[in-house]
């Protein structure tokens, strides 16, 4: 009986290692089929900040077993990062890269692939594969367009989209990609589109390789450096609409979307509600909370709800009111400034249309509270107090002006 155990646990092993051996000959395949460009070309990507992607090496000699990857800011500069972990061992879990990490921290190479964590601005550039002979195989532009002041568009309230700007030598446009999967079901949810900035100009520099002719993402480097200044004044969008799914996999209409008297109809029955884990978080008066989803990535449908109320985006989306305390953020995270005791209650994470998790927040007093110059509620209420100052010493400064204007004309009148 032992014996039986053991043969079958070697015939397992066997599998794996011809399953392995037959998925690393496949890899091979692939790089034999894509053989290197002569002169190296940049291949156009464009992403949203605080999103994560992976970067294939599209190409390498076959003598190759690991790669180095390199991130240049601009073509010929002096400034190199080195990408690497030489033997591809470096393990990062991304749920703890959190925003302004270190460059070097928010990536991992895989398989040949670099993987960057929570993308930000100032990563946009070359980001080339090659080994640490220097010697170079494939290269991406990347462009990470900026998510703060990004457009936003209700469809439910009749807002549009921006329309095409078309300039003397070039146009600027926004492309959409596909729409999110609806973040709640049974009840009404949202679905979220984001577009990003590109240009269609005949004057793109020739050695970036773009997926359409003439046409790349606002912040590449092909783009020439007359046109920067008006093309970047143009920002993302950000499209979100009303939909409806079942959370037992049956759609109210073919595309995610419900008529809005299935929506007014739905909205007052009660929601179905999955066995999920429930975490417990206690929180000082008037300090600042950040919540994540479990599991969740910036591109992924996120939906929040506090007991039975639902933080909807076109209430709660950051930047849709000027001074917000609770919002939402465009990385699907849940911030709350200054704590207080009504937000105390257990506050529910949707995720791809599925109820995944909830929070309980117990909210605590404490007299002594000690804070440092570098907590950002500090950072907060310093910058309010010294805005406020600065206000009402114009304010005061004005005023006298006004008065001392006023008696010197006075006087003068007099004589």
């Amino acid at each position: 009986m032992a014996s039986t155990g053991l043969a079958g646990i070697a015939i397992v092993l066997c599998t794996a290692d011809v399953l392995y051996a037959f998925a690393i000959v496949e890899k091979d395949d692939v790089f034999k089929k894509t053989p290197c460009p002569a002169f190296l070309m940049f291949e156009n990507a464009a992403y949203l900040a605080d999103m994560s992607f992976e970067l294939p090496c599209n190409c390498k000699p076959e003598e190759i077993s690991s790669v180095v990857w390199y991130f240049q800011k601009n073509m010929g500069s002096q400034q190199t990062n080195v990408l690497t972990d030489f033997d591809g061992t470096l393990t990062v879990d991304s749920s703890h890269i959190k925003v302004g990490s270190d460059m070097i921290r928010r990536f991992s190479i895989r398989m040949f692939s670099l993987i960057i964590f929570r993308v930000q601005v100032e990563d946009s550039g070359h980001y080339i594969c090659g080994t640490k002979k220097g010697d170079f195989f494939y290269g991406y532009d990347i462009d990470v367009q900026v998510s703060k002041g990004i457009a936003v568009v209700f469809t439910d309230k009749n807002q549009h989209s921006w329309r095409d700007d078309e300039k003397t030598h070039f146009m600027i446009f926004t492309i959409f990609w596909d729409w999110t999967k609806c973040n709640r079901c049974d009840v009404r949810g949202e679905q979220r589109r984001i577009g990003l900035c590109y240009v269609k100009s005949p004057y793109l520099l020739r050695r970036y390789h773009t997926t359409t002719a003439e046409v790349a993402s606002c912040g590449s480097r092909s783009v020439p450096k007359q046109f920067w200044g008006v093309v970047q004044i143009r920002k993302p969008e950000i499209v979100i609409r009303s939909c409806m799914i079942s959370c037992r996999g049956k759609t109210t209409s073919n595309d995610g979307e419900a008529s809005i008297s299935n929506i007014i109809s739905k909205l007052g029955e009660k929601p179905w509600v999955p066995n999920i884990p429930i975490q417990f978080h206690k929180q000082t008066l008037g300090s600042g909370l950040i919540i994540t989803c479990p599991g969740a990535r910036p591109e992924h449908a996120i939906a929040w709800d506090k007991d039975s109320t639902r933080l909807y985006l076109t209430r709660f989306l950051i930047g849709v009111n000027k001074s917000m305390r609770v919002f939402i953020d465009h990385g699907n995270q849940l911030h709350i400034h200054f704590t207080q005791m009504n937000d105390r209650g257990i506050y529910y994470c949707w995720r791809e249309g599925q109820m995944v998790a909830g929070f309980r927040l117990s909210v605590v007093y404490e007299s002594r509270l000690k804070r440092s110059p570098d907590d950002p509620e500090t950072q907060y209420a310093v910058n309010a107090i010294l805005t406020s100052y600065i206000l009402i010493t114009i304010l005061f400064v004005t005023i006298h002006m006004i008065h001392c204007c006023l008696y010197v004309f006075k006087y003068t009148a007099v004589e």
